[in-house]
């Protein structure tokens, strides 16, 4: 990636992400920043991923150099959860190792680890190997202030459903047991998982700094709290930048992607709609919709009578009702992936219905569209809950006493967010929240200048 005069810092950062697609891009991103700034950075992926995404190495504009360890399994389905996290620690702490070395004897010596805080044991490595070890957190500040305070023992789970919660760190408004993130709301659906959002902070305080994907306005009061136990720093939003601020040219795209996106046919239907006159629909790369909630889904879209942009990756198509899309043709695109930036970023698209995933969160509070969240699990119910109450971006579905979001509410929700006074209101908040966003990551910002902060802290002179 050309990025014009860049200075000499002789620091190298090896980035190790956990291997799932929403954790490697706000990293790869990060190591962007890190790149134009002056710094060497490798990013290291497991074999399997680093298979996976080959379509996309080529089309990157990043130079940014990859390497890859191995998580035990390399490909081979893992018989559990648990047994592919204990052999990820086990083979992925020997080839990390075995990794650093080899770059040291190629002349490439590495200074620092920055590590998703997912995989806990990188900053053991760092630590055995005498290098800086810094913790990336992929997920808000205040999803993971909840998780830390399970960890310390200032929340107690199971939440029963009736308590009125207040979590340390966290400021109004009060959570209930629905807005927490589920592997804490209910601790028996994954223990794998929960057990992996807990253990994070077990050794987080021996880190050198602590790398949060969000900006300090966004999530203030949280981030203070936080950074008074931690060395820690707001780095983002992780958005390529042609998004923000536009310093790092022909940032674009995030370089990585599982998935082959169906470009051309999105943006050129886009095109032929009006401004602000597109739904777009989206629940991620993992979330999968149960058959009902996908038939109210299709039900809540058409009696919208909105366009809409409806991404349903291959293995999920299945579930759509017979002849949806022929049927809805005039007024709807189904379409099995798509460059979510350049969507969301086209004048055409009015809202956002989407799971609220954080990457996917921040995009839109950086693009500036408004959203409806149908959360389904891990961080989403929290986030979902700030989009609405706190930062006032959009609206969240009530799911009925079955835990199922109808088709009446879908309508409901877009409506609200589409139309009227309310609709208005957040437009207004959330392009207030957008020129933030371009403010924490542009020059002098508050990201910008944490992360020449964390540079200049690498040099070697």
């Amino acid at each position: 990636m050309e990025y014009g005069n860049k200075p000499h810092t002789n620091a190298h950062c090896l980035v190790l992400p956990f291997p799932i697609q929403g954790h490697i891009n706000p990293m790869l991103q990060f190591s962007k920043r890190l790149e134009h700034k002056g710094v060497r950075v490798t990013l290291a992926l497991t074999h399997f991923i680093f298979n996976k995404t080959k379509h996309s190495h080529q089309s990157s504009a990043s130079s940014i150099t990859a390497e890859t360890i191995s998580d035990g399994y390399d490909g081979e389905e893992a018989p559990s959860i648990e047994e592919y996290l204990t052999r990820f620690r086990c083979i992925g702490s020997e080839t990390l190792t075995a990794l650093v070395e080899k770059l040291r004897r190629s002349g490439q010596p590495v200074d620092c680890i920055i590590y998703d805080s997912f995989v806990p044991w990188a900053l053991d490595v760092a630590k055995e190997l005498g290098l800086v070890g810094a913790a990336f957190l992929t997920q808000s500040c205040a999803v993971c202030n909840v998780y830390y305070n399970v960890f310390s023992g200032g929340l107690e789970i199971p939440v029963t459903a009736a308590e009125e919660i207040r979590v340390p760190g966290l400021p109004p408004p009060p959570l209930w047991v629905a807005d927490l993130p589920s592997f804490v709301g209910v601790p028996e659906s994954y223990p794998a998982l929960l057990d992996v959002v807990v253990s994070q902070f077990a050794n987080l305080g021996e880190a050198d700094w602590v790398l949060g994907n969000t900006f300090h306005k966004l999530e203030e009061e949280v981030v203070d709290w936080m950074a008074n136990i931690w060395p820690m720093r707001t780095i983002g939003p992780t958005i390529p930048s042609m998004y923000l601020d536009k310093r790092l040219l022909n940032d674009r795209e995030y370089g990585l992607s599982m998935f082959n996106p169906k470009t051309s046919d999105c943006m050129n239907w886009l095109d032929q709609h009006p401004n602000g006159s597109v739904v777009y629909v989206s629940f991620g790369s993992v979330a999968e919709l149960g058959l009902k909630q996908m038939e109210e889904l299709t039900l809540g879209l058409k009696n919208t009578n909105c366009y809409f942009l409806w991404v349903v990756r291959a293995t999920e198509e299945a579930k759509l009702p017979k002849n949806f899309a022929a049927e809805t043709a005039e007024k709807g695109l189904v379409v099995s992936w798509c460059p979510q930036l350049e969507v969301l970023a086209h004048p055409g698209v009015g809202c956002f219905v989407t799971h609220c995933g954080w990457n996917s969160t921040l995009e839109a509070l950086s693009l500036g569209v408004p959203m409806v969240g149908i959360p389904q699990w891990t961080d989403q119910p929290t986030n979902a809950k700030y989009v609405m109450d706190v930062w006032g971006t959009g609206v969240r579905a009530r799911p009925d006493g079955d835990g199922l979001v109808t088709g009446a509410e879908v309508e409901r929700c877009v409506r609200e967010v589409m139309e009227g006074e309310r609709g208005n209101e957040i437009r207004k908040n959330a392009m207030k929240w957008r020129e933030l966003a371009k403010e924490a990551v542009g020059e002098g910002g508050s990201s910008d200048k944490n992360i020449d902060e964390f540079v200049t802290s690498l040099i070697r002179f």
